[in-house]
């Protein structure tokens, strides 16, 4: 399913065309992603959607709480990604909402573990689709640069 999230991210969303979920079916179908996996990366993008138009939450004491994540997060979450995600937030790129977003789409995702790669990508599809262009910017300068992030 990651695969099929990453291949509808590179040709259709970042270059804005929403094609609608019957076509973009039939063109997953014909580049040779499995069914299952379409449906199940169909459904992840329209929730991620759905999480994005609700209203934000509030976090009390947002400056001073630490988020702690349950035993289910750290045994499918590894420890890298953990610390990309928290390095977000501390950089002021993404809010306690997004980290959260974001996680619940990592937990979302079939695969037993995630790993960097993944939450990489997890996190420059949430900024996309949140119209955060800049900071999905930000991330893939993470993701392709082979000499690490380049801090302006």
């Amino acid at each position: 399913m990651f695969e099929v999230l990453v291949f509808m991210f590179e040709n259709y969303f970042a270059n804005h065309a929403q094609p609608d979920s019957e076509v973009l079916t039939i063109e997953l179908s014909a580049a040779g992603f499995a069914q299952s996996d379409i449906y199940g990366a169909v459904s992840w993008f329209d929730e991620m959607k759905t999480m994005l138009h609700q209203p934000a939450t509030v976090y009390a004491h947002q400056d001073t709480a630490t988020r702690m994540f349950a035993d289910i997060e750290l045994k499918k979450i590894n420890t890298e990604s953990i610390s990309f995600i928290l390095f977000l937030q501390q950089a002021k790129v993404i809010n306690d909402v997004e980290r959260d977003l974001i996680i619940d789409r990592a937990m979302a995702l079939k695969q037993e573990h995630i790993q960097i790669e993944e939450m990489r990508w997890i996190t420059m599809i949430a900024l996309w689709n949140a119209g955060r262009e800049k900071d999905y910017l930000f991330v893939e300068d993470a993701i392709f640069n082979p000499r690490g992030l380049t801090i302006h």
